[in-house]
C-alpha cells in the first residue's frame, strides 16, 4: 500500500509521519512525502528527533508533490495531509481517486527555538499514536469503505 502525506512546505509534519509508517510500518505500507510548496530543506529539529528515535533519516528531503502527480509517476493509494487544521494554512489537495484522510497537527516549526524541541516531540508524539492505531488495522483485507472510516477515526486521535 502506497501512502503519499501532503502539507505545505515538507518540512517538518510530512516528514514525521512519512518516517513513522516507513519505521514501523515497512512489512505493510510504503510512505512518501511531499510539499505543495517545498521549504527546501528538512527541519533539522524534525531529523534531530527522528535520529535520536532511532529512524534512519538518510534519504529524507523536501519535495514538490510534482515528483507524486506526473504521468509517469507510479500511482498512490492513500494520501493524508497533516497540515494544521487550526494554523492559518492550506492543505494541498490531491487530484485522482486514492482514499484520502486528514490527521491535522500544528506546525512545530513555528514555534520558537527554544520551544521547537518541545513542539517537534508533541508533533510526533500525536502522529505516533495516529500512524500506530492505523498499523494496527489488518489493512490488506479491509475494503476501500472501512478503509476510509479507518483513516478518518484515525486523524481524529489526540
Amino acid at each position: 500500500m502506497k501512502i503519499l502525506v501532503l502539507c505545505t512546505g515538507n518540512s517538518a509534519r510530512s516528514i514525521l509521519l512519512e518516517s513513522l509508517l516507513n519505521h514501523h510500518g515497512a512489512d505493510v505500507v510504503q510512505a512518501y512525502s511531499a510539499g505543495s510548496q517545498p521549504a527546501g530543506q528538512v527541519n533539522p529539529h524534525a531529523i534531530t528527533l527522528l535520529g535520536n528515535l532511532g529512524h534512519d533519516t538518510s534519504g529524507f528531503r523536501s519535495k514538490s508533490w510534482d515528483e507524486f502527480g506526473g504521468d509517469d509517476a507510479a500511482p498512490v493509494d492513500i494520501v493524508i495531509t497533516v497540515c494544521g487544521s487550526a494554523a492559518a494554512e492550506t492543505c494541498p489537495m490531491w487530484p485522482g481517486t486514492p482514499l484520502r484522510a486528514h490527521w491535522g497537527v500544528e506546525d512545530p516549526a513555528a514555534a520558537s527555538e527554544t520551544e521547537a524541541p518541545a513542539a517537534f516531540a508533541e508533533a510526533y508524539a500525536i502522529l505516533k499514536r495516529r500512524a500506530d492505531h492505523f498499523l494496527a488495522a489488518p489493512l490488506a483485507t479491509m475494503d476501500r469503505a472501512a478503509l476510509q472510516k479507518h483513516l478518518t477515526l484515525c486523524g481524529q486521535i489526540a
